[in-house]
């Protein structure tokens, strides 16, 4: 049998294994579901309309920014369509107006509650307004989207520095792995929290900043578990081989080596994602993530401890985050079993 065949036969077999653990398969399904409902936020709850039709022309705001003087207001600036004077045009003779299902995005202000703020649950705000008067499901909606995105890209750029330094440390050893490994020591020893505070006093707190700084730590354990299996494998008498033939480091590295010390790096891939949401939702609790008026789930958590009265504050979000985080660790555990060498 060829190897592209083995390499084939063996992911079905892991597939097929994943599958039988129906928690971690059901989770997956949840999560995908979740996850890309959540790319079309915009879609769903934004207090711009899908759709209008004016005096026989079609128009799509969320595509293109319209002046207030195309639908008969007297300002060149962005038409605001949830003014009653605009509405009133964009309904009346015979115009048209199609909103989202949630006609509110995560800045949008309602100001025609005639509540105090944060208002509960009601036929305008499904889960109620935080202490702003903004709407909770769209703030959920898109904090969802953006700590997904979030735990996506710090775990993909931590996988990738860990499984380089960890291959350079297995594979070379000796002083190269000496040297990495005090490296190492030094590193994981700075003070990650005060280094962040320290830069976001420096500089303009951002999204990219965060994610940034959370790279610079988060590859060294992925790097331990690489090195681990590139010490075992390097003396392997295929890799003894390999060499004896000429073949260069990089190409052992990649062809030889790497996959067969994937298995770690995958199965701890969802248990290093819930990792990131975490810790993004507890330095935005924190008052040290993302800036306002980005949407958060650690903010929302943060106005639930302030406002405690506002139940809906709290319990929406605590939902939603322990939901997905509950949902990536039952994938870790099927991951975990599919990849298990006494499975197979």
């Amino acid at each position: 049998m060829k190897t592209a065949d083995k390499g084939q036969t063996l992911a079905a077999r892991r597939w097929r294994n994943f599958k039988k653990n129906r928690k971690g398969f059901y989770s997956l399904v949840i999560f995908s579901l979740m996850f890309g409902i959540s790319l079309f936020a915009e879609v769903l709850s934004n207090d711009k309309p899908l759709l209008v039709q004016y005096q026989g022309e079609y128009y799509f705001p969320l595509l293109k920014a319209y002046p207030e003087t195309v639908f008969g207001g007297d300002f060149e600036t962005e038409t605001d369509y949830q003014d009653p004077y605009i509405l009133d045009k964009l309904t009346s003779n015979g115009n048209t107006v199609i909103f989202p299902p949630n006609p509110y995005d995560y800045t949008s202000i309602n100001l025609n509650i005639g509540k105090p703020v944060p208002s509960p649950p009601s036929q305008d705000n499904i889960l109620g307004t935080d202490d702003r008067g903004r709407d909770v499901f769209a703030r959920l909606l898109y904090g969802f989207r953006l700590s997904v995105l979030f735990g996506f890209a710090l775990t993909l750029t931590g996988t990738l520095v860990g499984i380089i330094a960890g291959a350079v440390q297995g594979y070379f050893g000796g002083k190269t792995d000496l040297i990495f490994q005090r490296f190492i020591e030094i590193w994981s020893s700075m003070p990650e929290l005060y280094l962040l505070i320290i830069f976001f006093s420096i500089f303009h707190p951002s999204t990219l900043l965060l994610l940034f700084l959370f790279s610079l730590f988060g590859w060294m354990g992925l790097a331990d578990y690489v090195r681990a299996e590139f010490l075992k494998g390097r003396n392997m008498e295929y890799v003894k081989a390999a060499k004896a033939l000429g073949v260069g480091n990089l190409t052992i590295m990649y062809r030889h080596l790497l996959p067969n010390g994937m298995t770690p790096v995958i199965t701890f891939l969802p248990f290093r994602m819930s990792g990131a949401i975490l810790s993004l939702a507890a330095l935005d609790f924190l008052g040290l993530g993302v800036p306002p008026p980005t949407p958060s789930l650690g903010e929302l958590l943060n106005q639930g401890k302030a406002n405690i009265e506002a139940w809906w504050l709290s319990l929406t979000t605590f939902i939603v985050l322990v939901g997905t985080l509950i949902l990536l660790i039952f994938i870790g555990e099927a991951l975990r079993e599919a990849f298990d060498p006494r499975r197979q």
